[in-house]
């Protein structure tokens, strides 16, 4: 039979010595394990704690979505998130909180994903000499977005963007109040003087500077302003000396008062004459009833005399004066002027009384006068 033949007698002595092998190994290994750890030369760590989780405990594991006990619910939590607005644009102001302040400018925080950066240039409309003159680590304040984010995501801001707004916005106001400001005069040029005004570089006009000083000596001095121009689109802001001094003189003076005055400046069209600080206008038309060629033919510079005032214009700063109408006879100012002085203030009591006639009548009484 087949499984008496030599080869089967092999094979089956074979498997015998192998299912051997394999129970001795069984019956030897559980002496090896049970060994103590005292035994095996081992150390027990006893540090180690016996309540260690293990790395499959699903008590271990953190759950992705999982909100219970916090307090709030996820639509909550949108919600709160939805009122903080990252999509900072140029123009808007933010609060911000100044973190560092570095050679160059200042890092501030205003709660975008990167640290915004404050120029040097940028911290105030008026010269400083470095960022602690204004600002200091940890302080709080409003900041203006001069630009979008750059490469890195980090915006550019400016504290003397702000300053500007508001400094425009105030001249704006005073000059509506129309009030008589006080500036010191920072420097001169062939066409007048320069001055600031909350903070904005100011220019006074030549002609509406009213002083016998030389321009160049007026630097560093403070002096009484009103608003002539204020134009923000122009950045153009133009006061004048003059229109002040003119109006406060107007406040202690009044039409028909005689007054005495120098000669300042003479001009094709008439005579400047400075009357305590002011100037006043005698134009050609009053200096006589007579008709005149030039000034230069009646007056000379620094001529001492007497001039009536006719008109107090306040609002353009002009005081307008008269020796026509002190004249006792017509032409008198051209054959002898000293009459007319002597005679001022009798012809100007005259004058007055014209003047409270033609009110009661309702005419002009320099348009009488000229006829």
């Amino acid at each position: 039979m087949v499984e008496n033949s030599p080869e089967a007698s092999q094979k089956l002595e074979t498997e015998e010595q192998a299912a051997k092998s394999i129970d001795e190994s069984q019956t030897s290994s559980p002496e090896i394990n049970n060994k103590t750890p005292e035994e095996t030369g081992n150390q027990v760590d006893t540090d180690i704690p016996e309540d260690i989780p293990t790395a499959d405990d699903p008590s271990s594991r953190v759950k992705k979505h999982d909100f219970d006990g916090v307090g709030f619910t996820l639509e909550e939590f949108d919600s709160l998130l939805s009122k903080y607005d990252y999509n900072f644009k140029p123009g808007d102001i933010v609060n911000g909180t100044v973190f560092a302040l570095e050679t160059k400018g200042a890092m501030i925080d205003i709660g975008a994903k990167t640290a915004a950066f404050m120029p040097m240039q940028e911290v105030s409309i008026n010269r400083v000499e470095g960022l602690s003159d204004v600002l200091q680590p940890s302080e709080v304040r409003q900041f203006f977005i001069m630009s979008e984010e750059n490469e890195d995501g980090q915006l550019s801001l400016s504290i003397r963007r702000i300053e500007y707004q508001r400094a425009w916005e105030r001249v704006r106001q005073l000059q509506k109040e129309d009030a008589t400001i006080y500036s010191e005069v920072f420097a001169t040029n062939r066409g007048g003087a320069l001055v600031r005004v909350e903070g904005l570089r100011g220019f006074i006009p030549g002609s509406h500077i009213s002083t016998r000083k030389a321009k160049e000596e007026l630097v560093a001095e403070f002096l009484p302003l009103k608003f002539l121009e204020v134009d923000e689109e122009r950045n153009r802001l133009v006061l004048s000396h003059r229109r002040a001094l003119v109006e406060r003189k107007m406040n202690r003076l009044e039409v028909g008062e005689v007054v005495v005055g120098a000669v300042r400046g003479i001009k094709p069209y008439g005579a400047f004459i400075d009357i305590g600080g002011v100037s006043g206008l005698l134009h050609i038309s009053e200096i006589s009833h007579e008709h005149i060629e030039t000034p230069h033919s009646v007056l000379n510079v620094n001529d001492q005399m007497k001039v009536m005032i006719i008109d107090l214009d306040a609002e353009r700063g002009r005081i307008s004066l008269s020796t026509k109408a002190l004249e006792p006879e017509p032409g008198d100012m051209l054959s002898d002027p000293q009459k007319v002085f002597d005679k001022a203030e009798e012809m100007a009591a005259k004058y007055k009384e014209m003047l409270l006639e033609q009110a009661e009548e309702g005419e002009n009484p320099i348009a009488t006068m000229e006829i």
